[in-house]
């Protein structure tokens, strides 16, 4: 999935790479990632994009295209949902910034951008827009004492 994160990857095609099945592989990739498949695919696209926007004059279109997307605008939106900034935006903020990455190790910048993707982009979306978190109970229920 690393070397090829702008590839599809459904769990189905991942267990059968892996000679297990579909349920076993996703258990097993959440236990040893602490994150579901999709979301750890989601995270390299951001971070490969993130990259290409910050060190390259690409068009975003092409970006989003190299990255596994098929479409800008699930692109953007994707984008602002995980980093809080839309891709022009964080191009921008990038490139007028002055960077001494030459002298950090490159595996201290991956970690240091990567995406906290810990709940899902959808989950995200609706705690940014001021909704109630899914995992919160809707109602309150009534107990009794019982003497």
């Amino acid at each position: 999935m690393d070397a090829a994160s702008h590839e599809e990857w459904p769990v189905q095609r991942l267990a059968r790479v892996s000679h297990v099945s579909a349920a076993h592989f996703a258990r097993s990739f959440k236990e040893a990632f602490g994150v579901p498949p999709h979301r750890y695919l989601l995270t390299r696209r951001i971070e490969r994009a993130t990259v290409l926007l910050r060190d390259t004059d690409l068009p975003i279109l092409d970006i989003a295209l190299q990255t596994g997307w098929n479409s800008l605008g699930t692109f953007g939106r994707t984008f602002r949902d995980i980093t809080g900034e839309s891709p022009s935006e964080l191009r921008a903020r990038e490139q007028v910034a002055p960077h001494a990455r030459e002298q950090v190790p490159g595996c201290y910048l991956s970690a240091a951008h990567r995406p906290d993707l810990t709940i899902a982009v959808s989950e995200k979306r609706r705690q940014d827009a001021g909704g109630k978190n899914a995992a919160e109970p809707t109602g309150s229920i009534e107990t009794k004492e019982i003497t």
